[in-house]
């Protein structure tokens, strides 16, 4: 019997082979942040695009090490703001404020 794969390896796979396709995730993941507060979720998401663009290369260019970017990431992770906005910038990304679409119904 062959091993099977998670979804998460898949995923990650993906990305690898289609990056064009990280700015599309991140935009989705973060819209679904702001939706749910969905913390869990985010972490996972940023742990699995470190993964992709290499998380030692990750940590250095975020100016922190290894094992702190694996642990700012991790599900019982809560990194400081200036860490998020530091690994942000490591894969190069920034955050960036988005006027809310309100639904206005009379």
């Amino acid at each position: 019997m062959g091993k099977y794969r998670t979804f998460d390896q898949v995923e990650e796979e993906y990305y690898r082979e289609h990056p064009e396709e990280i700015d599309s995730f991140l935009i989705v993941t973060f819209e679904e942040y702001a939706k749910d507060n969905d913390t869990g979720a985010l972490l996972s998401a940023l742990r699995m695009i470190s993964r992709v663009k290499g998380v030692t290369a990750t940590a250095e260019a975020a100016g922190i090490s290894r094992k702190g970017l694996q642990k700012a990431l991790s599900e019982q992770g809560n990194p400081l703001f200036e860490n998020v906005n530091a690994i942000l910038h490591a894969m190069g990304y920034q955050l960036v404020p988005q006027a809310l679409v309100m639904d206005v119904t009379d």
